[in-house]
């Protein structure tokens, strides 16, 4: 019985044996394929088979699917090598200011349902960064994205991260009167702790988590609500002392402040070396009064290590000191390498060895007028954090190795 004009057929054509009635003609014309009965499967051989057609840019795309990586405007160069590392494109995004200097950020392409991930560093103009990075959160968040991860390499305002006031009451009129004298944020007991401000601001704009390196103090981890992947460089660090110093079993390890004591003996740890400490005293902001020495570093090759570097006073200071004290070497690794005012000069001046700085501040100008500058390429321990993130894997792996 034929069905009627516009009902569909319920029978199925079934295939006969060559000879039959159907089987006088050819037999892959009349041969209707019969619908599997596992799609899933279907389609993912169908995939498979496509994948294999594409070529291996496209088989990366099939296991990495729904993430969007966009640079701002800061350190693109790292942007793109976290990239590369993970095989995929760059989000489209523009990013322009307007005649007043507003900042106005246009994403080039949906990113509805999709894992947005937004790197941008505190480094450069800080502050117009910081908003143009809050601007591409809002902007990606309103437009339907699942979630959206900043990856902020160097964490801005993070050295404001606790009010500071001077030892003893307040009410004591010496303090009064060098507090007066020294007008400075570091002795305000009204300081702002802007670095709260600023993980609120990240929260608020819409950010659902948060990667970093080496946050100045660790503490601001707990100014967030969100989820906090606080990267170290140290694995990074030893990799290359290991391969750069032929003579590290008998270096040092130095800190060159109190506040980074835990660093340096970690790394010390690791490497089953010795220790040792500057204490320093400071009267204004980058500017420090005196310097104290704990520990013997004579004969030895010492290894500044700390987190960060602006105006470089510190590690100068400390290098000369270390010197006076009997170390034949001196080399300096920091994380964070901002280098403002005269640190390039004082850098050129002092007598390091080398000094040596990751790329999560762009290092290519400072290279270029300092010939002691050194950098260590961390996009790969990004890639990998975005990569296990998007996953659902646990990052702790990056803590203590370097990703290949």
């Amino acid at each position: 019985m034929e069905p009627k004009s516009g009902e569909p057929s319920t029978s199925s054509p079934v295939p006969t044996k060559s000879g039959g009635p159907a089987g006088d003609a050819n037999s892959s014309d009349c041969v209707m394929p019969v619908r599997s009965a596992n799609p899933i499967r279907a389609r993912s051989l169908i995939r498979d088979n496509l994948e294999k057609q594409a070529g291996c840019l496209n088989l990366i795309h099939s296991r990495m699917p729904n993430i969007k990586v966009f640079s701002g405007t800061s350190h693109p160069d790292l942007a793109q090598r976290i990239v590369d590392r993970l095989g995929i494109d760059l989000g489209k995004v523009v990013t322009k200011k307007f005649s007043n200097l507003e900042t106005c950020v246009e994403i080039g392409e949906s990113v509805r349902g999709e894992d947005v991930y937004i790197v941008q560093s505190g480094s450069g103009e800080i502050n117009d960064n910081l908003m143009e990075l809050l601007i591409m959160i809002n902007a990606c968040k309103i437009a339907s994205a699942s979630r959206v991860t900043a990856v902020i390499p160097c964490f801005p305002y993070a050295r404001q991260d606790k009010k500071d006031k001077l030892p003893g009451s307040e009410d004591n009129e010496e303090s009064k009167k060098l507090a007066k004298k020294n007008y400075d944020w570091k002795f305000r007991s009204r300081a702002p702790i802007s670095a709260k401000l600023v993980a609120n601001m990240l929260s608020v704009a819409g950010a659902d988590h948060i990667i970093t390196m080496d946050l100045h103090a660790s503490q601001i981890q707990g100014f967030f609500d969100i989820p906090v992947d606080n990267l170290y460089a140290e694995p990074a660090v030893l990799k290359w002392i290991k391969e750069n110093i032929p003579e590290w079993k008998n270096s040092i390890i130095v800190s060159p402040d109190a506040g980074g004591a835990k660093r340096v003996t970690s790394i010390a740890d690791r490497l089953n070396v010795e220790f040792a400490l500057i204490h320093k005293e400071r009267k204004k902001a980058n500017e420090v009064a005196s310097m104290v020495l704990v520990g013997d570093v004579k004969d030895k090759i010492a290894i500044l290590v700390d987190d960060m570097a602006d105006t470089c006073g510190t590690i100068v200071h400390a290098a000369d000191r270390l010197v006076e004290a009997g170390a034949t070497k001196v080399y300096a690794i920091l994380t964070h390498g901002i280098f403002s005012g005269p640190a390039i000069s004082r850098i050129n001046n002092a007598c390091f060895e080398a000094v040596v700085v990751t790329n999560t501040i762009p290092q290519d100008g400072h290279m270029r007028d300092c010939p002691k500058i050194q950098c260590i390429d961390v996009s790969m321990m990004f890639a990998e954090a975005v990569r296990r993130t998007h996953n659902g894997e646990s990052v702790s792996y990056l803590f203590s190795n370097v990703p290949y």
